[in-house]
């Protein structure tokens, strides 16, 4: 019987098709170091940031006015050099890499002016490299499990609890303005978020779908849901409820909330 794949050959086994999207959590989850990313094309050093990381082919930006873009156009299935470097907990150095890949495509990032999308394959990508993407994924699937159960059981916001969890007591409803529409967040889990507006607001249609903004101190939370409840109480104001997608980062905030709450010596009393 042939032996199981261990290590990175375990990774990309797992994962190997899988693409990770490259939000400034992820990047920061990675360990990216934003200031040390380049592919370098014949004598050109591009300074890029990380788009889209997968184990053969990943996607980069990089700022390029439209004549550099067709200029570097003719460099498509070129060989090209990709620098870059990773800050991880335990090391005292970066850990940097210097991978040689294929320019597969160069296009310009639809509604960015100036922002061009390089799409690379990797002629092999380093087992340290495949070991970081595999062990973020790992973690993802984690979060994953955790979103379940964790959307089983609604929190009450008030004050002690809000000091608990880290939240700032703001969140907000994304409406094109700066800061949003705000709102008050009375119950929350990782799938369902229940808050009112003031009186006068409209009360939204079930399905509507929403971008909420949920502030803590360690995260700023973005995440989208689709109303599934929403009426007006005798006051006036407006009570909703929504389902929420799955957010790595307020999955981790409430791990972090329920792991306090279990630890507590005597437990604390919600």
């Amino acid at each position: 019987m042939a032996n199981a794949p261990v290590g990175a050959a375990q990774y990309l086994a797992r994962f190997g098709e899988q693409r990770i999207d490259c939000s400034q959590y992820t990047l920061a989850k990675l360990g990216v170091d934003r200031s040390h990313c380049f592919l370098k094309i014949e004598d050109y050093m591009i300074l890029c940031i990380p788009f889209q990381f997968g184990f053969k082919r990943s996607l980069f930006m990089a700022s390029l006015s439209k004549q550099e873009l067709v200029f570097f156009q003719k460099y498509v299935n070129s060989i090209a050099n990709l620098s870059i470097s990773f800050l991880l907990p335990g090391r005292s150095e970066p850990l940097n890499f210097f991978i040689r890949c294929t320019i597969a495509k160069i296009g310009q990032m639809k509604g960015r002016d100036n922002v061009s999308i390089f799409v690379v394959d990797f002629k092999l990508a380093p087992d340290e490299l495949v070991r970081i993407l595999g062990r973020f994924l790992e973690f993802q699937d984690k979060l994953r499990v955790q979103y379940e159960d964790y959307g089983k059981t609604l929190i009450r916001i008030n004050p002690d609890i809000a000091r608990i969890m880290g939240y700032n007591m703001f969140a907000s409803i994304a409406d094109g303005t700066p800061e949003g529409k705000r709102i008050q967040l009375l119950n929350v889990s990782s799938k369902v978020i229940e808050f009112l507006e003031a009186a006068g607001s409209p009360v939204r249609a079930v399905g509507t779908e929403l971008n909420y903004h949920l502030f803590f101190k360690k995260y700023r939370v973005s995440v989208s849901g689709k109303v599934s409840a929403s009426g007006t109480l005798p006051q006036g104001i407006v009570r909703t409820v929504s389902s929420l997608d799955f957010n790595p980062e307020l999955v981790e905030i409430l791990d972090d909330y329920w792991l306090k709450i279990r630890s507590a010596p005597g437990g604390i009393t919600l």
